[in-house]
């Protein structure tokens, strides 16, 4: 993978994905071309990032149904789409599927390169993010159910006087659970697990990511 990412090109224009190959190349910008939106679900390396550069109106599936597949997938990548087509409907439509740019053809070189080189150094941000979070998560997960209670509490602000009283517990019991707490998730202070814990607000999919004791059987 190139450092900055992979630059990936969906269109059905086989001269149109050599001139892009050649201009990402110029640059220095690594690339790769499919025919169509099958072909890229197909032989696309989930480990590989980058941005995706997207024609609307193809043969098969379409940019958009494309772009909407990669939403239902949990694909992160930003999208540019383009497109000789483009209207207004399908740039709003694009946009609320998550496409962080929407392109009319023609355009110039030097306009495409600089919406490719943001989208790049968004998916660089967003891979920054991702791997905090699963660094994060890892460390929770060292954590005994009691143990994430408490942190709970703990982040919420209440007292460990007060979290012995929520929970039943000795004040001693509570104490001893921070410890563990503090040591497992290589935390120094409070600030510390309230700034992991807002890491760790959403899993992926919008819920709250928190303690829930299971349902017994």
């Amino acid at each position: 993978m190139g450092a900055e990412g992979i630059v990936f090109v969906v269109d059905d224009n086989a001269e149109y994905r050599e001139s892009l190959t050649a201009l990402m190349a110029s640059v220095g910008l690594a690339v790769e071309t499919y025919a169509s939106a099958e072909e890229f679900l197909e032989q696309r390396d989930p480990s590989e990032h980058g941005c995706l550069i997207l024609d609307l109106r193809m043969s098969g599936m379409s940019g958009l149904e494309l772009q909407e597949e990669l939403v239902r997938r949990h694909v992160t990548m930003p999208v540019i789409i383009v497109s000789a087509h483009g209207n207004i409907d399908r740039a709003v439509r694009a946009m609320k599927s998550g496409a962080v740019d929407f392109l009319r053809k023609p355009y110039s070189a030097d306009e495409l390169l600089h919406r490719v080189r943001n989208a790049l150094a968004l998916d660089a941000r967003m891979q920054e993010e991702e791997a905090i979070r699963s660094d994060a998560r890892s460390r929770v997960l060292l954590l005994t159910p009691r143990e994430r209670e408490v942190m709970d509490l703990l982040v919420e602000g209440m007292a460990p006087k007060q979290i012995a009283f929520t929970l039943s517990l000795s004040r001693k019991t509570v104490d001893a659970h921070r410890g563990h707490i503090m040591m497992k998730l290589q935390a120094e202070s409070l600030a510390d697990l309230i700034h992991m814990s807002q890491v760790l607000d959403t899993n992926g999919d919008g819920r709250l990511l928190r303690f829930r004791p299971e349902a017994p059987s």
